[in-house]
């Protein structure tokens, strides 16, 4: 197949975003609100929602709320959102225990639990308000095409794969926001690093005896995490990791055995387990993009970096990417792609995205790790965090989103 003619001067964007999820699309209304005029890559058609956008439970820092409020999308949640007041975290075969309270640190909450589907449709309902959105979908992408002169000198060609066949739009900047195996990322030749965890989270609704109170608990085992996430709607968001040689096992059980094993795991602190809903599975593994910027072009979210979904920081960090992303834009809006706005970039997400990463997989390693060695430096480790201000506060702060340079509306809620 011969390669696309130029794009025509009228399919042209400031900024083209491929993928338009969670986090693209958090970029293009952060884009919308300074005044850039974006086009948006989306790979599901006009009236559904991403696969992404499920019953799964995201858990959303108080960064991520003030954020998302200031961008007027959590108004637009139609339904309760749970808020994180205290959390609770033990390892199964272990001593000690942490509790923190959002109370002693000044906070009514943590942040709040939010069901993927109900955010979907909020995101959704804030981009069709946007004035300065064109939204392409389907979308499919298929490359990057030639133009005139160099992707230094004028921007790049986006080759797309839409219903009507093959088209291609000129951007200054393309933003892949296409997940975590990224087309975008492989067509830049930007190589990535890969880790399997070799388990399995399984994700569902789970009633029992006792409604939440605002405690989200994190339940430790070698086999990943097993935590409860206080739900808005008198559920908890149940989260059960399991070895991946198990999971086909675990799948096969029926609800009121699922129940039993979430009980055994967990234990006692809710109460009675009564009830599950439809189950998900994912594969857990972690995948690093060696860089986040090349000619012309960025990388956010989990196409940048895909966590261990232990401590909840994955859609947290990506949109932390998403807001420093269109702050640099808005400090060079004249050329959004230009060398100098991607290396402030790079330069602003270096800490944030080093100390996030390094404590996702730290801790997902640390506490799966079944050596008889690592149990007693494990219940020191419960220990001391439990008993120390000074790290007990680092911890808090990094579990609310406030590490490195933090984007603005991630400070404090803006009108």
């Amino acid at each position: 197949m011969s390669a696309p003619a130029p794009p025509p001067e009228g399919l042209f964007h400031p900024i083209a975003i491929v993928g338009g999820g969670l986090v693209g699309a958090s970029l293009a209304i952060a884009l919308d609100r300074i005044g850039v005029d974006v086009g948006l890559l989306e790979a599901a058609p006009p009236g559904a929602l991403p696969a992404v956008f499920d019953q799964r439970n995201l858990s959303f820092a108080e960064a991520t709320v003030h954020a998302l409020t200031a961008l007027d999308v959590l108004p637009r949640l139609r339904a309760p959102t749970g808020a994180i007041a205290r959390i609770h975290i033990s390892r199964r075969g272990d001593f000690g225990r942490v509790a923190l309270n959002a109370a002693d640190y000044g906070r009514a909450a943590f942040g709040r639990v939010v069901v993927a589907r109900d955010f979907g449709d909020a995101l959704e309902a804030k981009l069709q308000t946007l004035s300065r959105l064109r939204r392409y979908r389907p979308a499919r992408f298929l490359g990057f095409g030639e133009m005139a002169g160099t992707a230094s000198d004028g921007g790049r060609v986006v080759r797309a794969q839409g219903a009507d066949g093959e088209f291609a739009l000129r951007a200054k900047l393309v933003v892949g926001a296409d997940g975590t195996a990224s087309g975008v990322r492989d067509a830049l030749g930007i190589a990535s690093d890969a880790h399997d965890y070799l388990q399995t989270l399984f994700v569902a609704r789970l009633r029992c005896e006792r409604a939440p109170d605002g405690t989200a608990y994190e339940r430790l085992t070698d086999h990943g995490p097993t935590a409860l996430l206080p739900r808005g709607d008198g559920h908890y968001g149940a989260i059960h990791g399991v070895a991946r040689d198990e999971a086909d096992a675990v799948a096969a059980l029926d609800d009121a055995a699922y129940v039993e094993r979430l009980q055994h795991v967990f234990g006692w602190r809710v109460g009675r387990m009564l009830s599950v809903g439809p189950r998900s599975a994912y594969p857990i593994a972690r995948v690093l993009a060696r860089e986040i910027v090349a000619s012309r072009a960025a990388v956010i979210g989990n196409a940048a970096q895909t966590l261990h979904p232990i401590g909840a920081q994955g859609f947290n960090l990506g949109l932390r990417d998403a807001l420093t992303l269109a702050e640099c834009i808005a400090e060079h809006r004249a050329d959004p792609g230009a060398e100098a706005a991607l290396a402030r970039y790079a330069q602003r997400r270096r800490e944030d995205r080093e100390r996030t990463i390094a404590f996702s997989d730290g801790l997902a390693r640390a506490t799966s790790n079944p050596g008889s060695l690592m149990r007693p430096l494990r219940s020191l480790g419960l220990f001391a965090l439990d008993r120390d201000d000074a790290l007990r506060a680092q911890v808090v702060a990094g579990a609310m989103g406030y590490r490195g340079d933090v984007p603005a509306l991630c400070r404090a809620e803006v009108a």
